[in-house]
Order: C-alpha cells, then structure tokens, then sequence
C-alpha cells in the first residue's frame, strides 16, 4: 500500500445523511457538505495514491448504532485499498458486521473507553490487525458519543488500560484542532506516543500541509488521517507521497 516515508496517508470520508462532510471541531452544527456521491469521493482518494481509507459513520455515533453500513460496504467493493470504518460500533455484532461488509479495520471509541477490558475478546476473535481504538482527545479527556459528552477518562489513562488488554493500533484525534486547518497538536501526539512506544499511532485533527506530515514522522507516527487538507486542495496526495518518500524508494 502507498506510504510516505513510513507514514500511511488515510483519507477521511465521513458520511452524514448519505453525504460526505467535515465537521469543524467535532461541532455537528458547524458542517460542510463536500459531496453527494462518497463512492465518487472514494475512488478519487484511492487513485490519487491513499494508502487506506478511514470512512466514519457520524449519524452512527451520535445515534450509537450504524447508520452507513450499505454504503460503507459500497465503498469497500469500489476502491483497491483497505478501509477502516468508524462510528456506532458499539457491541459485538455491530463489530462482526463491519468487518463482514469488507472492512480491513474498525475504530472504536466510545464502546472501548467504557469497557477497555472488551478490547481482549475483539482481539481474540478477530486479530489485533483489524481491531484500533480511538483516542479523540479534548483538554486531556478522551471523549466519546459522538464528541458529544464531556470526557469518559483521562487520554492518557484510557491509553494505559487499552495497551494493557492488547489494543496496538490507535488513531489519535485532537478535537480542538480537527477541521481547524490549525496544524496537528504535536504536543499532545508526542506525549500519547511516548507513553506507549511500542504502538501503532496514527495521527488526525488539524493537518494542514506536507511540513505537518513530515513533523508527524519525525515523532513516531505510522500515519495520518487526512481531512480537510484533502478536500480543500491544501494537500495532494501524489505530491505529499513525493515528499516524504526517500529518493531511492521512488
């Protein structure tokens, strides 16, 4: 799969009401309609040269259960590259029919912060590959419902717990950053990365330009989850491959 200089760039396609959308600090009544057609949007991603696609089912996590299976399951048949889905997957079956539907991967967030220990079943039933938490953090809290709620636990304190039931893949959002165009808070990324070296970090929430993914390598990140940056043309995929690509792997 496409990667840049170890950096896996995953486009972000998030589906509200059947439209693709981005959300300015996770604020549900601060919307923008992208398209109308994500299968369209999808394709476009993975011929520009994404290496994943993280589609994210907003309507599910408010409503806390899927609302975008179908067309979450279309994406997967029209693109050659994995998608990881997100959003409502809180129990078992929810879980179990993600994958079915083709996803390489699920996100949880909500259901993994309130039950860590559940991360241990998931792994023994479906691999560590294919299972990741998200890590959406406001002021330290790790926050679920949608971005709805005040924070379940402290980030770091949820990392802990997640790390120590066998969860290696974690997609790390700074809230406050996301849809903000603000650049990656480094900050609170370097310090998640640190307090667990031996997983797997990928990095969302403000990434604007080829200079923030390369600053996201530079501490230890194994991706990046591109949004608004894609959307607004303020990255383009071949040339941020180009750049952090070494010269001799071209």
């Amino acid at each position: 799969m496409p990667t840049g200089g170890g950096v896996e760039l995953i486009a972000a396609v998030d589906l509200r009401g059947g439209r693709v959308v981005r959300l300015h600090r996770g604020d549900f009544d601060r919307e923008t309609v992208y398209a109308d057609d994500p299968v369209a949007v999808a394709q476009r991603w993975a011929q520009e040269g994404a290496g994943r696609l993280h589609v994210v089912d907003l309507d599910g996590a408010v409503a806390g259960r899927q609302m975008q299976l179908r067309m979450a399951g279309r994406i997967v048949e029209a693109v050659d590259i994995p998608v990881q889905l997100a959003g409502g997957l809180r129990d078992g079956p929810a879980v179990a029919d993600a994958l079915a539907a083709g996803a390489d991967r699920v996100v949880l967030g909500t259901a993994l912060l309130e039950r860590p220990g559940w991360a241990k079943e998931l792994l023994a039933k479906h691999g560590e590959a294919r299972v990741a938490a998200a890590l959406d953090v406001r002021a330290g809290q790790a926050v679920g419902h949608g971005w709805g709620r005040a924070g379940i636990l402290d980030a770091l304190d949820a990392l802990h717990q997640l790390r120590e039931a066998g969860i290696t893949i974690f997609a790390v959002t700074a809230i406050e950053r996301d849809g903000t165009m603000q650049g990656p808070d480094i900050a609170m990324l370097e310090g998640i990365r640190s307090a667990a070296p031996d997983a797997r970090m990928i990095a969302s929430g403000g990434i604007r330009n080829v200079d923030d993914l390369i600053a996201l390598r530079s501490i230890g990140m194994a991706g990046a989850i591109l949004g608004t940056a894609l959307y607004s043309g303020s990255i383009r995929l071949h040339d941020a491959l180009a750049a952090l690509t070494p010269q001799g792997e071209r």
